[in-house]
């Protein structure tokens, strides 16, 4: 398994920084293989995943299905996969327990189950909504997972064979409709989000990765808000970004510091914030819809904006260009810029899953299973495969060593059930 700084990380595959940071300490370094998904959205948080693989473009439930084992529960975190290993958070009601799941890589074979929380789970919030929905994060020697539990939001560390290593209270929660905000990891630090609408607010913070000490941590306004912390390289530095709450906000993800912050955004958000290395890219749904460009520099600058609604489902943006899959059903290209739409095709269906990129090919789910390819093209919107899978998906598809792993959801006699499926067509 290769190292990897995370300054490296951040920039797209095959490009080295200009100027090298500091040397990383081994507490700072995160390792993690070139066939590897270490959290949410990939290894660049971007949604866009290595170029150098061939995932299956077609599948059903007999055609290019390596293996598909059962999950716990309900859930909608994405597959996190290292080395020979894919883990996955389950939250499973009939014994009100909240867990991290190992999987080997190659069989399915479920091989451990790490007990986060029991008991205390929460009833209220948004019937789509599921209480293990963040996305487990790896640093190439421990897991941390998000859950809600107990009124309150807890991130907890595993080593890899689900040994527990710390937990630690972020933040008091308020339920509004659900939690979902995945953490991120950066140098000696994994970042959470809790924004709510309790009365004292939420919180951001940057906790130890060895001991789980709350190293720094901001307070956020209070209202509700559900998008992860994601940490881009923009205008020439690391940046955490942060946006809903009515702000758009930019801060120093090793102390916490405000670079920037700006009105702007909606309340409330779910997507993750993309850039272009000039612009990062915001989008949201309530109480209005509503999607802008803004310069990362701090000068507060909208280079654009409009009233698209990409609430649920996280934006790509590749080569000047912004991709999308539209809550209602809809993908839509606008030029990265401008915000000029290049074109809009129906699909079907609504989408909460977020679209990921694998070369010049955009795999979308909506919440229905079926599964469309389409071309990451400028020119006009051209559809390769659509593949139905199961009678529902909420979680994104994780793309990685040209095999898809897919958390789908069966009527199994009469029952629900959750499947994880491993996708190849190199069986």
């Amino acid at each position: 398994m290769r190292s990897v700084v995370l300054a490296v990380l951040l920039l797209p595959f095959g490009q080295v920084p200009a100027v090298a940071e500091k040397p990383a300490t081994t507490a700072e370094t995160i390792s993690y293989g070139a066939h590897d998904w270490p959290w949410w959205r990939g290894p660049q948080r971007s949604g866009i995943a290595n170029p150098k693989q061939s995932p299956p473009v077609t599948w059903s439930e007999t055609e290019n299905v390596l293996w598909k084992v059962p999950v716990p529960g309900r859930g909608h975190s994405s597959a996190t996969v290292i080395g020979d290993q894919v883990f996955l958070a389950a939250a499973d009601p009939e014994r009100e327990v909240q867990s991290v799941l190992g999987f080997d890589r190659q069989t399915g074979e479920r091989v451990w189950e790490a007990v986060a929380h029991e008991g205390n789970f929460e009833t209220k919030g948004n019937k789509k909504a599921s209480l293990a929905s963040s996305t487990i994060a790896c640093d190439g020697k421990q897991l941390f997972v998000n859950f809600l539990n107990n009124g309150a939001i807890f991130t907890t560390a595993f080593d890899l064979s689900g040994v527990r290593l710390w937990q630690t209270k972020v933040s008091d929660y308020v339920v509004h409709q659900g939690y979902g905000s995945s953490p991120t990891p950066y140098r000696h630090l994994v970042i959470v989000a809790a924004d709510n609408k309790g009365e004292s607010g939420g919180a951001i913070a940057g906790l130890d990765r060895a001991s789980g000490e709350i190293v720094w941590k901001q307070s956020r306004p209070a209202k509700p808000n559900y998008a992860s912390p994601i940490i881009l390289n923009v205008a020439g530095k690391d940046q955490l970004f942060l946006t809903g709450c009515d702000k758009v906000t930019s801060l120093n993800p090793l102390t916490g510091t405000t670079n920037w912050e700006i009105e702007g955004a909606t309340t409330e958000c779910v997507t993750s914030t993309v850039t272009d290395g000039v612009h990062i890219f915001t989008s949201g749904g309530y109480p209005k819809n509503h999607m802008a460009a803004v310069v990362a520099d701090g000068s507060g600058t909208v280079t654009w904006e409009n009233t698209v609604r990409a609430y649920v489902p996280s934006m790509l943006c590749n080569n000047g260009y912004l991709y999308a899959t539209l809550d209602g059903g809809f993908a839509t290209c606008l030029e990265s810029a401008t915000g000029k739409e290049l074109w809009k095709s129906r699909l079907g269906g609504t989408f909460s899953s977020s679209p990921v990129l694998v070369g010049d090919r955009i795999y979308a789910t909506n919440e229905e299973g079926t599964t469309f390819v389409f071309k990451a093209s400028p020119d006009a919107f051209e559809e390769l495969a659509r593949n139905k899978l199961g009678e529902s998906v909420f979680a994104t598809p994780t793309i990685c060593g040209s095999r898809i792993y897919t958390r789908v959801t069966h009527q199994v006699d009469g029952r629900r059930q959750e499947f994880l499926y491993s996708l190849s067509s190199k069986n």
